[in-house]
């Protein structure tokens, strides 16, 4: 008798808690990256009994779990199939779309060309470092999101800014700086991107005077600068994911950039006056003109087979034109080509 009334008991309480945690399911990392999903019917300190779409109910002990988060139904499902909110699910190859990395969802990425690593600061904000595997270019990325009512609709902004580090001193340098409206949910969504570019190798220098006529004893300091100006120029990306299956999703990166850019030439005249040695400069000038038209299209596949660990391979190319125009008075001229070639790409995404 009393063993029946305390299993009577025992059973009212675990379907009150079963009835408390049908409108809240959790996320439940192990430390070996295994993901479940279903509700915590008790947690006795030691473990968890939690209850599950697929393998029914499961104990976990405490000390295998990693992460236990709780799920937002709105953003987190999509006709009842769960899609999550992994940091990956903010990237496309080289593009991001507008979602936000969540607090303490950080990852890594290593790339045929180099390695990054992304860190979430804010529910909104994150920072990452870009390079490659000589370390150079180093670049700083920031990524801020912007939510609104409408749960599909995301905007956000975007800055790469790099140096040449080691290479040349540091004294290369480079900047992007975009904006993003992103439409869908993590798993089948698309954004187009808009922004300006600019870089410089500064690899090739001269030192250039203001205009006007100097005693050769009495020099002014004049400006020391690249051969070319920072290679400059808008550029509009569109970037979309489409989810084959839970593991698989189809991504496309696209990216038309259009930049120019001008090599500077000084003339210079010497001539000696009252017995005394003078140069004359004229305004810096361009010498050669380059304008460059590219298209950067990066169609490829992920897939994931755990929250924690991703793999991407994307099969990239470049179609392009460029134009130079050498302004040398004695023989201007203009000369223009065509290209196009392969830049196909592997991505390991790391979470931690």
């Amino acid at each position: 008798m009393i063993f029946n009334i305390a299993f009577t008991f025992n059973l009212n309480a675990q379907e009150g808690v079963v009835q408390k945690a049908d409108s809240v399911k959790f996320s439940v990392i192990k430390n070996n990256g295994v993901e479940y999903i279903g509700f915590i019917l008790s947690d006795d300190g030691r473990e968890i009994l939690l209850l599950t779409e697929n393998l029914g109910k499961i104990y976990i002990l405490k000390s295998e779990i990693k992460n236990i988060r709780k799920i937002d139904a709105q953003t987190e499902y999509q006709g009842g199939s769960y899609i999550g909110t992994s940091a990956f699910t903010t990237r496309y190859q080289f593009t991001t779309n507008a979602f936000p990395i969540k607090r303490n969802d950080h990852y890594a990425a290593t790339n045929l060309y180099g390695p990054e690593v992304h860190f979430s600061v804010a529910d909104n904000f994150s920072v990452g470092i870009m390079s490659t595997w000589i370390a150079s270019p180093f670049i700083l990325a920031l990524k801020y999101t912007i939510e609104t009512s409408n749960k599909k609709l995301n905007f956000g902004l975007g800055t790469l800014m790099g140096s040449t580090a080691f290479l040349n001193q540091g004294r290369g340098f480079g900047g992007l700086h975009w904006a993003m409206a992103t439409y869908g949910d993590r798993r089948n969504n698309v954004t187009l991107s808009a922004g300006y570019g600019y870089f410089n190798w500064d690899f090739f220098s001269r030192r250039f005077f203001p205009q006007g006529t100097y005693a050769a004893t009495n020099l002014p300091k004049g400006k020391t600068l690249g051969l070319e100006t920072a290679y400059k120029g808008p550029l509009i990306g569109l970037g979309m994911t489409f989810a084959v299956n839970d593991k698989v999703s189809f991504i496309f990166d696209a990216m038309f950039v259009h930049a120019n850019y001008d090599g500077l030439t000084q003339n210079t005249n010497s001539d000696f006056i009252d017995d005394v040695f003078y140069y004359t400069y004229e305004e810096p000038q361009a010498f050669v003109s380059l304008s460059s038209s590219n298209l950067i299209f990066m169609p490829g596949m992920r897939f994931q087979k755990s929250p924690n660990r991703a793999f991407q391979f994307t099969l990239s190319g470049v179609i392009g034109s460029i134009t130079r125009e050498y302004n040398q008075t004695w023989s201007p001229s203009s000369f223009s080509d065509r290209y196009s070639f392969p830049v196909p790409n592997c991505t390991w995404f790391f979470n931690f």
